[in-house]
């Protein structure tokens, strides 16, 4: 009898951990994660989003899962944006469409001719200027920045070329929702009009708007190029993104779960550049390839009338900050 359950006994620790293997397996996540972003699936960003998807699952034992949806699946920028606040969405790519939150000083991340190049934005973005315009963003919208996204420039494309800002008279310009950029492109001599960037492609093949204005990569991405012949490179904006959290969200986690997301959206944010200097080589030839043709511009007719408008919408505050960016050598 004894030699009976001698012989029993492996078989039943095999069982036993079979089983145990199959529950964690089988076990469901603590906390579910919704992370929502504009741009399409062979975008960088989609790809930082689900390499963080990857890390805080791998580092938290399946504890947290994040599930990503690209292409506004999740809604509009500032229905999302809304939307972690009442807790529909819990993470989000944005920037200066928080300056809607009573944070006008997000607009900085994305003002015309504020950023010189590269070396200045991750000098600004990264440095003590940037962790205070984080500070600020949490304190005053409940969104906490958990990483941050270089952009590639901003250019104007249409089916005219231009050359300087008075040719501009009176055309039809889709801008996103943020009131700095109709400013500036109403004093440059355009007619800005706001909207959604998902329906980019369909007014311009209607020709309700006549051009449009964006980086290399979304250009690419929403397919621009079938439906514009110019890409004129003012590269009027330099910026970066935030990858924002609800701040409610991330409190409610214990410690130990916090330094996985602050961990995670670290390797995001340095997978994600790496992507970016790699895309922004492949997405120019890519469109030289589909035919757009580059228009090198009055840069500085475009900076002195872009700067005057700025100066003008900004108040004491921002101008302050702006000032103290553009010292950053």
């Amino acid at each position: 009898m004894n030699l009976h359950r001698l012989f029993l006994l492996p078989f039943l620790c095999v069982t036993l951990l079979v089983v145990s293997c199959g529950t964690d397996k089988e076990a469901k996540p603590e906390h579910i994660l919704r992370f929502g972003h504009l741009a399409n699936r062979q975008h960088g960003w989609h790809k930082a989003a689900e390499k963080f998807a990857e890390e805080v699952e791998a580092r938290s034992n399946g504890r947290i899962e994040v599930k990503v949806y690209p292409n506004e699946q999740l809604g509009k920028e500032m229905d999302v944006l809304t939307g972690i606040l009442v807790g529909s969405a819990d993470i989000m790519i944005t920037g200066e469409s928080l300056q809607s939150w009573s944070l006008p000083n997000a607009i900085l991340c994305a003002t015309p001719f504020a950023i010189r190049d590269s070396d200045h934005l991750k000098k600004v973005a990264g440095g003590p200027l940037g962790k205070e315009i984080e500070q600020h963003i949490l304190e005053i919208s409940g969104f906490r920045p958990i990483a941050w996204f270089e952009r590639g420039a901003r250019n104007l494309t249409a089916n005219r070329a231009i050359t300087h800002p008075s040719e501009l008279n009176g055309m039809i310009l889709r801008v996103p929702s943020v009131s700095l950029y109709v400013q500036t492109w109403s004093a440059l001599g355009a007619k800005p009009t706001p909207m959604a960037f998902s329906e980019v492609f369909t007014a311009l093949q209607q020709s309700t708007i006549h051009g449009q204005e964006n980086p290399f990569a979304l250009i690419k991405d929403g397919g621009l190029y079938e439906v514009q012949k110019y890409c004129m490179l003012t590269e009027h904006v330099k910026s970066w993104a935030y990858v924002v959290m609800s701040n409610k969200k991330y409190e409610r986690l214990p410690p130990d779960l916090q330094k996985v997301i602050d961990e995670s959206a670290q390797i995001m944010h340095e997978y994600e550049h790496e992507l970016f200097l790699e895309q922004e080589e492949a997405d120019y030839q890519f469109l030289v390839d589909r035919g757009m043709e580059f228009i090198e511009v009055d840069k500085e007719a475009f900076r002195t009338e872009a700067t005057r408008a700025v100066m003008e919408a900004f108040s004491e505050e921002q101008i302050d900050l702006l000032q103290r960016i553009q010292a950053v050598k």
